[in-house]
């Protein structure tokens, strides 16, 4: 869903490789920009994330980290390091060889398998009762994952689906609280816990490291699919899904409902609002014509028997998919399966739950709809078009979708793929939309096109696409090109990294996208056999004999096209106000004076039971860890701190399956202020932007040849104490051992030999750069809100702002013109830039890799950075700069609110303790969380504190209310204040704190991790008093931070993204509470 904007992704080839191989694989924030195509709904606060071209909606507990500023370095971030031995012993009378043991517990073997890819032994089974399906993989790998999916298509757009979703993880049979879920959110050691409603399926999956935690999150999951208490609450229903609000009989009603709401926020964003045309036009006849997320205008028909009938109908064992993963044991997830299985009969559910193939058109459609603009902007760049292609009408052999997403990788996947080149280059927009080729449904499609495009240019990008694709079907692709495909997915494949997403989740997510439509969920998981017959294949008979025939087939002689135009329309958002308005109106006056107080008495009693805590002898049914089971030291990640040449170098000696990462850093303090909003596009120019031997087409492909990506972006963060920030440009970059000279060749070619001479290009990555940036303001306003107080509020939010805010926004909107009329004064800032950074004074490299690649690199290391300009940097700069510390409302034309409030609470005299990771832990899952999400309607509420700079904010997400939220802000020292809790909910806040601080993480994120603890100079003796601060957390503490977070009250500065209708509401009720800024 959202993305950061700025920084380019490890491999900028990657996000293809995944959608290709590792569908499934959950990003971190340095993604490449994409199209939103279908979309999944997740339970969790967002996150600024990307997995494939799908996508998805969070609630997280606290913001994520910006990769332009970086927070919460002395996590150790990696794996816990206690496995304890399972809570269950196996029944008596169960013995014997594993399969004896499933027949014994019901369940039938199918098939097995070894799965050399994964290293790992999979067998299927049959639950020979109800014909439950379960996979069962088991290796060494110590992040266990469960997952069980149901197939669940939707008849309409009502979002059922998606409201179910949300409802059953709200209290359950063994588990009778408001939300068992997040009772794990808070005192569980899960390394992912979460629910997604795709369009035909709702998957819901956990991980932990610890046998124990992973086996209760099992058991919770279990219960709450099979025995949800919310079929039979009225009030779970009206909470999560919709309901009419009403607290005076003399007010206005309003439409509340947590899904509601997200779901306006989704409907407010122009690119999601094309992939849904765009989706149901493809697929009018089955299920995937309508939104399984939820229309807002068609929630509200949804009833209360529906959403019961449609549990009933589809939450049952005969329609799933169940999934097991990791080093536990397998006869144990049998037993536990068992219980739940055993007590239901076979149905009929996965007949009626089928998904029907869409026929193919006979001729192309075309669409145009309207999307909401901003009133008094610029609409004349402003219209979207996408040409969309259903390729077949049913699924495709294994062989064929290897060989069509290798296409999508060389068309698209690389800012030198032909297509997203030619695009680009053209002028006749901004930025790509269409998620090129899209298979996780039962047909796959492929989708391509551009916004930012003026009216009379519409025409001019449908031919543009078609000819382009016509030229590649007869010219084919640069063997170059080729051979770096093919190595950027073999070095994908090989490495299996899959980020902070667990690798057993990706694969099952990839694997159910072909079990759900009852094919064989092996099949996905193997890739080295079809991939070794396509190398064959292209090796015998060339790459365009493979490539050119599936365009012709698939795409240019296709009829099942469908071009979506979309319009600016800057009345829309207001009409549909008003729309929402009349309706409401109109209900209201069919009710009785009677009718209306009975409205409002639901209202209070639903915010009642909102508000409630759970009593202590419910809480305590949800199954938790006790202290004995938390390690008392943080993971240990090794670091050798030595010098090379004169420059500093870090090592940490893991094994990384013969793969060397690095990161090399230098210093941004020499940098000019007026230079920082050019560093994001600097960074880009480095990588983009071609050589005096080389055009960017052949440096891209020799970079995709030769290694498994490179990365350049800027990195800022306050340190604890400092006035001065820490502020760095990282270039990161990852090879095989045996390519570790090429690394450092590359990363000097970047550095040094780029010629940043192309004016065309460079205009193009700002037309990108401002066209991302617009979406991001409305898909993730907390985002800007978030980084707007920052910087009003520190020297590091006031630099990372400039490079990824509102500020930077209007940045470029001024270079656009600029590049124009001085072109030569921005290729000197670019100059000037590189001779400001680039040298080996303030270099810094941090290396990750086994101890012999280590080693085997130090003679590579050593002519880099003897090649390193040695001059003595410019004195350093005294950034001291930031934005007028108002309140201040951004004004966007969304339907849906993003409400922040910061201050610095260092500046109160308030000392760092580790109790307080707990305490803003706590604050997010339970007073927030109830009163922002579960009574105000908001998808997410939680706050963060940044123990670097000493800021406490608080955020709101797709938020129906402004002023509102703001007082649930300045409540939270009382709920403090007069805080009571036992030492079991003390104890499950701790352990979920420690959940948080020991995040899994594969080898390269241990050693970034380590690097970034170095730059913010967090010791090793630090973290160990942090964690015995966490384990030692006291009530008292939460007493105490209370005095520290009342200046968020008193003192905070307010950031609203948010309508124009909210915030003229908020300046007539607090007058001139906010200063307006205008902004799309």
């Amino acid at each position: 869903m959202e993305r950061a904007v700025i920084v380019r992704s490890l491999s900028c080839s990657s996000a293809s490789v995944n959608r290709l191989f590792f569908r499934s694989y959950h990003r971190l924030s340095r993604s490449c920009p994409s199209f939103p195509f279908h979309q999944h709904h997740k339970r969790l606060v967002p996150n600024v994330s990307r997995r494939s071209t799908l996508c998805h909606h969070w609630r997280r507990i606290s913001s994520s980290p910006s990769p332009l500023y970086f927070k919460r370095c002395f996590s150790s971030l990696s794996p816990k390091a206690v496995t304890t031995s399972s809570q269950y012993a196996s029944p008596p009378g169960i013995g014997g060889s594993q399969e004896e043991v499933a027949e014994k517990l019901g369940f039938e073997k199918i098939s097995e398998q070894m799965i050399e890819e994964c290293k790992s032994k999979a067998v299927l089974y049959k639950h020979k009762k109800t014909g439950a399906e379960v996979m069962s993989v088991s290796n060494d790998d110590e992040n266990k994952v469960f997952g069980i999916v149901f197939r669940t298509p939707p008849k309409d757009s009502t979002g059922i689906p998606h409201i179910l979703e949300h409802s059953v993880l709200c209290g359950s049979r063994k588990y009778p609280l408001k939300e068992p879920f997040v009772e794990l959110l808070k005192g569980s050691l899960h390394t992912f816990l979460n629910a997604f409603t795709y369009p035909d399926r709702t998957c819901y999956p956990v991980a932990s490291t610890n046998t124990k935690d992973f086996y209760n999150l099992v058991d919770v999951y279990l219960d709450a699919v099979f025995f949800p208490k919310c079929v039979e609450d009225l009030q779970t229903f009206q909470q999560e899904g919709w309901h009419y609000e009403l607290d005076n009989p003399s007010e206005d009603i309003s439409f509340k409902g947590v899904v509601f709401n997200e779901m306006k926020g989704v409907y407010s964003q122009p690119d999601n609002i094309l992939g849904r045309m765009a989706q149901q036009a493809m697929f009018p006849d089955n299920t995937y014509g309508v939104d399984s997320g939820g229309d807002p205008k068609v929630i509200p028909k949804l009833t209360f028997e529906e959403f019961k009938d449609f549990h009933r109908k589809y939450y049952h064992p005969s329609n799933a998919r169940i999934w097991f993963y990791g080093d536990d044991d397998p006869n144990e997830r049998l037993r536990i399966l068992s219980e739940y299985l055993d007590s239901f009969e076979a149905n009929v559910a996965s007949e009626a739950s089928k998904v029907e193939p869409q026929k193919l058109f006979s001729e192309p459609v075309r669409i145009v709809e309207k999307y909401p603009a901003g009133e008094g902007s610029d609409l004349k760049k402003k219209h979207m078009v996408c040409l969309n292609w259903l390729l077949s009408d049913k699924p495709l052999d294994l062989e064929t979708e290897l060989a069509i997403g290798f296409l999508d990788h060389l068309m698209l996947g690389t800012p030198a793929a032909p297509l997203r080149r030619i695009l680009l280059e053209s002028s006749l927009g901004d930025a790509i939309v269409g998620g090129g080729v899209e298979d996780e449904l039962l047909q796959p499609q492929f989708s391509i096109g551009l916004k930012g495009v003026s009216e009379e240019d519409i025409q001019k990008v449908e031919e543009l696409v078609m000819n382009t694709l016509k030229k590649l079907a007869d010219e084919g692709f640069d063997p170059e090109a080729v051979e770096a495909s093919m190595n950027t997915i073999e070095f994908s494949l090989r490495e299996n990294n899959t980020g902070s997403f667990p690798r057993g989740l990706s694969l099952m997510l990839r694997s159910i996208g072909k079990w759900i439509y009852d094919m064989d969920p092996f099949e996905p998981l193997k890739y080295e056999k079809p991939l070794q017959s396509l190398k064959a294949k292209i090796a015998e008979v060339g790459s365009k004999a493979v490539f050119s025939p599936l365009i012709e087939k698939f795409i240019l002689n296709n009829p099942h096209r469908v071009t979506v135009e979309m319009q600016p329309d800057p009345e829309k958002a207001s009409r549909e106000e008003a729309a929402e308005r009349e309706i409401l109106e109109k209900v209201k006056a069919s009710m009785t004076e009677e009718d209306l107080a009975e409205l409002a008495r639901a209202t209070q009693e639903l915010r009642l039971k909102q508000e409630t805590p759970d009593p202590p002898e419910a809480l305590r049914k949800v199954p938790c860890l006790s202290l004995h089971d938390i390690p008392k030291k943080p993971i240990h990640v090794p670091t050798e701190i030595g010098e090379i040449g004169g420059v500093k170098v870090l090592q940490h000696d893991l094994f990384t399956n013969d793969v060397l990462y690095t990161e090399v850093v230098f210093n941004m303090s020499s940098l000019k202020q007026e230079l920082l909003p050019l560093v994001p596009l600097f960074c880009q120019s480095l990588l983009e932007m071609g050589t005096k031997d080389m055009d960017f087409v052949q440096l891209n492909q020799l970079i995709g040849r030769k290694t498994g990506g490179i990365s350049v972006y800027p990195l800022t963060s306050s340190k604890r104490g400092r006035e001065d920030p820490c502020s760095h440009i990282i270039v990161r970059g990852k090879a095989m051992a045996g390519r570790t000279e090429d690394i450092f060749n590359l990363v000097n070619c970047i550095l040094q030999d780029v010629q940043f001479t192309d004016q065309q290009r460079f205009k193009q990555f700002v037309c990108q750069s401002k066209a991302r940036m617009e979406n991001r303001l409305r898909g993730s306003g907390h985002g800007i809100a978030a980084a707007r107080m920052d910087a009003k509020l520190n020297v590091a939010g006031w630099i990372a702002e400039q490079m990824g805010g509102v500020s930077y926004l209007e940045f470029l909107r001024t270079l656009e013109e600029k590049v124009d009329q001085d072109w030569n004064g921005v290729s000197s800032s670019l100059e000037e830039i590189r001779k400001s950074l680039v040298s080996r004074q303030g270099c810094l490299v941090n290396m990750t890799a086994d101890g012999k690649t280590l080693t085997n690199t130090e003679k590579f290391l050593s002519k880099f950075l003897d090649l390193l300009p040695g001059k003595q940097p410019s004195k350093t700069n005294s950034w001291d700069a930031r934005i007028s510390p108002v309140n201040e409302a951004i004004v966007v034309p969304t339907q849906v609110n993003y409400v922040g409030k910061a201050a610095n609470i260092y500046e109160t005299g308030y000392q760092l303790s580790g109790s307080a990771y707990v305490i803003s832990k706590y604050i997010s899952n339970t007073w927030l969380w109830d009163r922002v999400r579960v009574s105000g309607g908001a998808y997410g509420g939680f706050c963060d504190f940044d123990t670097h700079s000493g800021v406490f904010s608080y955020l709101s997400y797709r938020d129906p209310n402004l002023l509102k939220t703001l007082d649930v802000y300045d409540g939270t020292a009382d709920f403090l204040r007069e805080l009571e809790m036992d030492d079991e909910i003390l104890t499950k806040a701790i352990i979920g704190t420690i959940g948080d601080v020991d995040a899994y993480q594969l080898p390269d994120a241990k050693g970034y991790s380590s690097l970034l603890r170095y730059l913010l100079g967090v010791t090793e003796e630090e973290r160990q008093k942090r964690r015995e601060e966490i384990l030692s957390t006291s009530l008292n503490d939460f007493k105490d931070f209370s005095d520290a977070i009342e200046a968020v009250k008193e003192k905070g500065v307010v950031v609203a993204v948010a309508s124009p209708e909210d915030v003229v509401a908020a300046n007539e009720e607090r007058s001139n509470f906010f200063e307006v800024k205008k902004v799309l």
